[in-house]
């Protein structure tokens, strides 16, 4: 189990891409509509931190994903039943309690993102409801963005009878660039619940340094972390509130005279004199 509770400030960047399309919008960039800062869904982030972590633990036992591409939930929560001998009922648990927290403490044990970001469980075969210790909020880009739709061909037909035909067009959206800054807690006491550990802990903070590495297509060619900022308290229950600590940290351009193309463009700036008592910065 962790024994501190902690905050935590992501800072990503994109170039001539589209962080996270918005498929009610044509898959536009994600956009606040008052201010044209960019958005990026913190669902969007945690399949990231999902998607690493099954390439990278895949191997390791007690760090299956519960929440794949096509997966079925209920083939998923049978899984605990049949590793406690017990026989479901359609969407009820177990009357004994002690049979039902068995249930529920096998997918946390067996799942990473179960005991990291919890997981409503309640499905036909029903194996509970987990409020995980690891939350994301939306990040948002320090500047607004400019989405740009992007006319492209494609050279090659589907059928034959179309050979002789123009070529297909399409289109794409990018924004030319955006450095989005997301906010993250980590609860020690909603992980001593589901089991969420020091070595849990650390592999968060790998798959957040590291989650676009592994995740480029033609959409997302340059996305990338550029800072990972952790507040760590000295306990579990923490030593100052997380706004006051997010309020520590500036991001801010480095000059107005151009658009910002690159992190380079800005500056990151921590107010380390007015850090409360019991807390300690880590950087990565």
């Amino acid at each position: 189990m962790i024994n501190n509770r902690y905050e935590f400030v992501l800072l990503f960047d994109i170039k001539n891409g589209n962080p996270n399309g918005d498929p009610d919008a044509g898959n536009m960039p994600r956009l606040d509509p008052e201010t044209n800062q960019g958005l990026v869904t913190d669902v969007c982030l945690k399949r990231k931190i999902r998607n690493y972590v099954d390439l990278t633990q895949a191997d390791q036992p007690g760090y299956a994903i519960y929440m794949q591409e096509k997966a079925i939930l209920n083939n998923q929560n049978k899984l605990a039943y049949e590793a406690q001998n017990l026989k479901s009922e359609p969407k009820k648990l177990p009357k004994d309690a002690d049979k039902a927290k068995a249930l529920t403490q096998f997918m946390c044990q067996h799942f990473f993102d179960v005991r990291a970001f919890g997981a409503v469980m309640s499905t036909d075969v029903n194996t509970g409801t987990v409020r995980g210790p690891v939350q994301i909020a939306f990040a948002r880009s320090i500047d607004p963005v400019f989405p740009q739709e992007i006319s492209i061909t494609r050279m090659a037909v589907t059928n034959e009878k179309d050979v002789e035909k123009e070529r297909t067009m399409g289109r794409k959206h990018i924004i030319p660039y955006g450095l989005y800054r997301a906010h993250g807690f980590v609860s020690a006491a909603l992980a001593e619940k589901t089991g969420f550990s020091e070595d849990d802990l650390s592999i968060l903070w790998k798959s957040l340094e590291e989650m676009f590495e592994h995740d480029h297509s033609a959409a997302r060619g340059e996305m990338g972390t550029q800072k990972l900022i952790i507040f760590k308290h000295a306990d579990k229950l923490g030593n100052a509130p997380a706004h006051k600590l997010f309020g520590l940290i500036e991001v801010n351009r480095v000059s107005e005279d151009k658009p910002a193309r690159d992190f380079s463009d800005y500056a990151v700036h921590i107010n380390r004199a007015d850090l409360p008592s019991g807390v300690e910065i880590i950087e990565r």
